[in-house]
This record gives structure tokens, C-alpha cells and sequence, in this order.
């Protein structure tokens, strides 16, 4: 049998999902014996052709040259993993979907003629079909190891699909909100990080998305209730993942007066 083949890519992004990847450090040594790695330039500088197994994706596409690009890195790949809230949600340079682009590049370049980008930042999703998605700011280092471990197993990865609340209270972590009066995106957002802040008493940021069906209107009124203004608000849900946020409601819902 043929050793599987793997290929790492970025496009817009800043290469925090495949640091992820690297800092697997003790994990990744025998899985680098399970597979051959024949595109992955943030590790080496072999670059192989196609076709490969699996894919891993880091990054939004905010380039017409990007967008061509993950047309042909899908035509070259069996499975496609997309990895962080740049690639499954647009990322926060998705901020730019809500601003003047060609103000920004004239403010920003000296010769804004030269700098060729799309108005938008858009996730891979919304170009080609993706196998896996894989969420976060950077992404959970045990997701990555699962999806993988259950490709060369010949399995479905196990991965969630509640929102963070629910990490809280398998950790038994305090609810910040309820007890601290503290503004967070758990009840909205994707499970996956362990409930990394709230651990360590912060409100979620919701860098791992929203959750299916998410009550955006009701948490909206309870971060109100927190102090928060229409524009904190606002501010809070336009970050990691605006655009994601706002399709199921949730900047839209703090236009509310």
C-alpha cells in the first residue's frame, strides 16, 4: 500500500494554524513516519506535485490569485481540511467586508495600484467543497491530531459540535457571566478550545464560530445586561469571525434600539 501523501497550504492568513501543526513536536514525529509530507513550505523547502491524499488549508481568500489558487489545490486533493477561523469563517480580516476596501489600500500603500485584492475575505467554503473544517484562533492542536489519526485509521474524526458552555461544565468551570457579571460568546460559540478563557476567567472571544442555530438576540440582551453598549456589542461579535456572526444574526441583532 502507497504511503499517503499530505500538502500544507496557506493563503491569507498568518501561519498561527501551521505553527499549530509544527508545535504537535513528540505527536508529529510518528505521524511524519505514517505519511509523506510533499508540500508544506513552512517546514520545508520540497515541494512536490500532485495529486495528494489530504489537504490542509490555513488562511482566507481576499486575492483573485488565492482564488484561483484553491480551485487547483482542490482538483489536486482527495480530502480537503481547512484549518482556523481565517479559513471556515473569513478571519478578522473579514473586518474589511464592512469597510471601504480601496480607501484602505490607498491609505495604507504608497502605489495602491499595484496591490491586487478582492473587497471581501471570504472562507474556503465559499469556493469549493471542504471535507473538514477545523476552528479557532489558532486551532486546537487535538482537533488537528484527530482528523488526521482517524484519516490513516480509515475513520470519521470525533469532533464537537455543542458550544462552549458546555466544555465549561465538563471542566466545572463557573459560569463568568452568571457570576461574575463578565461578557462572553460561550453560549454562541463553537465547542473545541476547552474552554480556554473561561478557565482562566475571561469571557469567550468566539474565535471558533458560531454554533449551529445560535441565540445571537438573547445573548445580545444578556451582554447589554452585562454593561455593554450597542457599539461594545457590536464591537465583540466583529472580531474573529464577523461575517460568520453576522449571517446568523448577531451584528445585525445590535442594530436593535
Amino acid at each position: 500500500m502507497d504511503t499517503p501523501t499530505l500538502a500544507v497550504w496557506k493563503l491569507t492568513s498568518c501561519d498561527g494554524c501551521q505553527l499549530t501543526l509544527l508545535n504537535c513536536e513528540d505527536e508529529l514525529l510518528p505521524l511524519a513516519g505514517q505519511v509523506r509530507i510533499r508540500h508544506f513550505v513552512e517546514a520545508s523547502s520540497v515541494v512536490e506535485p500532485g495529486p495528494y491524499d489530504v489537504s490542509l488549508v490555513e488562511g482566507s481568500v481576499t486575492t483573485p490569485e488565492e482564488a484561483e489558487r484553491i480551485v487547483r489545490i482542490r482538483d489536486q486533493s482527495r480530502i480537503l481540511v481547512v484549518l482556523g477561523a481565517c479559513a471556515t469563517a473569513g478571519g478578522i480580516q473579514a473586518l474589511r467586508d464592512f469597510g471601504d476596501v480601496a480607501e484602505f489600500r490607498s491609505l495604507v500603500y504608497a502605489r495602491p495600484e499595484h496591490i491586487a485584492t478582492l473587497a471581501t475575505s471570504t472562507p474556503v467554503s465559499a469556493h469549493v467543497p471542504v471535507d473538514y473544517e477545523l476552528r479557532g484562533c489558532p486551532i486546537d492542536r487535538h482537533q488537528l491530531l484527530e482528523v488526521l489519526s482517524a484519516f490513516l485509521v480509515g475513520r470519521e474524526p470525533d469532533l464537537p459540535d455543542e458550544s462552549v458552555c458546555t466544555e465549561c461544565k465538563r471542566r466545572g468551570i463557573t459560569c463568568v457571566m452568571v457570576s461574575e457579571g463578565v461578557p462572553c460568546l460561550g453560549p454562541v460559540t463553537h465547542a473545541g478550545c476547552g474552554a480556554l478563557c473561561p478557565a482562566y476567567r475571561r469571557g469567550c472571544y468566539g474565535c471558533f464560530g458560531p454554533v449551529r442555530d445560535p441565540n445571537t438576540a438573547a445573548l445580545t440582551h444578556r451582554l447589554r445586561a452585562c454593561g455593554m453598549s450597542d457599539v461594545d456589542v457590536e464591537r465583540v461579535f466583529r472580531t474573529f469571525t464577523a461575517p460568520a456572526f453576522a449571517g446568523q444574526g448577531g451584528s445585525d441583532d445590535t442594530q436593535e434600539r
